[in-house]
């Protein structure tokens, strides 16, 4: 059962987000140059952090953007008062500013929150080559934090396909210069800004380029992608290297993965006699349904000299 006062803090919530919406209803009116939304703010899992979210509704666009912010982020908010206060704060990105009210209960709360777009910000940043910015994309990019010291320094990383959209997706998924620092000097050339978008997607980190370098391999960026797609880590490399199969082509290592040849099935096929099968033979057993089981009952019936080549015959001609 749900805890109590967990369920309690929930509703509570949820009560301010519905009253931050009527607010947000009632003052929806204000200055055209502006956007008026609401915003929610809950205890983060980390000491020092809450959650916050700022949430915007219209008839052409939806955003609702929740991450981890520290307390010092909120100048003259005390975290520390119980009880009920109201609150008055504001957030200011090259982008724009946040003018936020509205109050907290016990270190939780909700409001609403009127954006004003910093007239600078779309000459600056075209003046760098990132045009195209209207008023939805600098209301995001105020969001999301996406500032002109930031879009300065990937620029200066002379990335292919650099462009507005990129920029924004480089600050939703982490791409940062010293992401691309590390992975150049992990030796990659790291200089493709859709690879890279994907690297932090899929989870292909400075510390994998590294540990593949030094083991001999130099895979190009798609085949990275895949790898991790398909869960071929140095964990699993390192677990297939015990049982003697080290540098196997990181294509063969993705089919591995893909058809399912564990650690565990090849330690199992070696105890029954079969030392050492080549990589393409353990995938096509796999393929085909050559289990330790099989080959067990095959030996059962007397069966016992046959070849990995021949199990794979018996199993494609449908005998079990």
């Amino acid at each position: 059962m749900e805890d109590p006062t967990a369920m309690n803090r929930r509703h509570a919530l949820l009560a301010y987000v519905l009253i931050a919406c009527t607010l947000v209803l009632g003052l929806i009116a204000r200055a055209s140059d502006s956007r008026t939304g609401s915003w929610t703010l809950s205890h983060g899992d980390e000491p020092g952090k809450v959650s916050f979210a700022l949430i915007y509704h219209s008839k052409h666009s939806n955003s609702n953007h929740e991450s981890d912010w520290p307390t010092g982020e909120f100048k003259g908010v005390d975290f520390s008062k119980s009880g009920k206060q109201d609150v008055k704060f504001a957030i200011t990105r090259d982008a724009g500013r946040f003018d936020c009210d509205g109050y907290l209960k016990d270190g939780e709360g909700a409001g609403v929150f009127h954006f004003a777009p910093d007239a600078q910000y779309v000459p600056q940043m075209s003046a760098l080559g990132f045009t195209g910015i209207d008023d939805e994309k600098q209301f995001s990019m105020a969001v999301l934090d996406v500032s002109v010291a930031y879009a300065k320094e990937i620029k200066s990383k002379n990335l292919h396909d650099l462009d507005t959209d990129k920029l924004i997706a480089f600050r939703i998924f982490n791409v940062s210069s010293e992401f691309i620092d590390q992975l150049r000097k992990a030796g990659l050339p790291a200089t493709d800004a859709d690879k890279l978008v994907a690297f932090r997607i899929h989870g292909v980190s400075p510390e994998m380029v590294s540990f593949l370098q030094k083991a001999g391999y130099h895979p190009d960026e798609d085949t990275l992608i895949a790898m991790r797609i398909h869960g071929v880590s140095p964990e699993y490399m390192q677990q297939l290297k015990k049982d003697g199969y080290d540098h196997i082509d990181l294509e063969k290592l993705i089919a591995f993965r893909i058809h399912g040849v564990s650690p565990d099935f090849i330690e199992k096929v070696q105890t029954l006699g079969y030392q050492h099968p080549e990589p393409d033979q353990l995938v096509a057993m796999r393929i085909h349904g050559v289990s330790p089981e099989f080959i067990a009952n095959m030996k059962s019936r007397g069966m016992k000299d046959l070849t990995i080549d021949q199990l794979v015959s018996l199993r494609i001609h449908g005998i079990d």
